[in-house]
């Protein structure tokens, strides 16, 4: 199992941006397809976006809650997977995980079988 640890939360205006990181260590990273969700207040978890193995292609969650404002990338070099998000909204205040999946275009929880333990984002109004 690859052991994963998210940073780059924090508390930021709206309008605003953050990057996440999600470091990787452990199994060989590049055997991983990456995805990030995230739980809201009083909200189940939800996927947010996913990139494959060699980062070059991504998945993003169907509704246009994140599309165009998000963009998930990966090095493997670093053993990192990072998630830009930009235009921050209110609604975006979460706690953002990053898991893994041996399989690229899964987007439910119980397809990722390591998780980090999660950084909270927060975007005051």
């Amino acid at each position: 199992q690859v052991q994963l640890v998210e940073s780059g939360g924090g508390l930021v205006q709206a309008g605003g941006s953050l990057r996440l990181s999600c470091a990787a260590s452990g199994r060989t990273f590049s055997d991983y397809a990456i995805g990030w969700f995230r739980q809201g207040p009083g909200k189940e978890r939800e996927f947010v976006a996913s990139i494959n193995r060699g980062g070059t292609s991504a998945v993003y969650a169907d509704s246009d809650s994140v599309k165009g404002r998000f963009t998930i990338s990966r090095e493997n070099a670093e053993n990192t997977v990072y998630l830009q998000m930009n235009s921050l909204k209110p609604e975006d205040t979460a706690v953002y995980y990053c898991a893994a999946s041996r399989r690229f275009g899964d987007t439910r929880e119980f397809e990722f079988g390591s998780w980090g333990q999660g950084t909270q984002v927060t975007v005051s109004s």
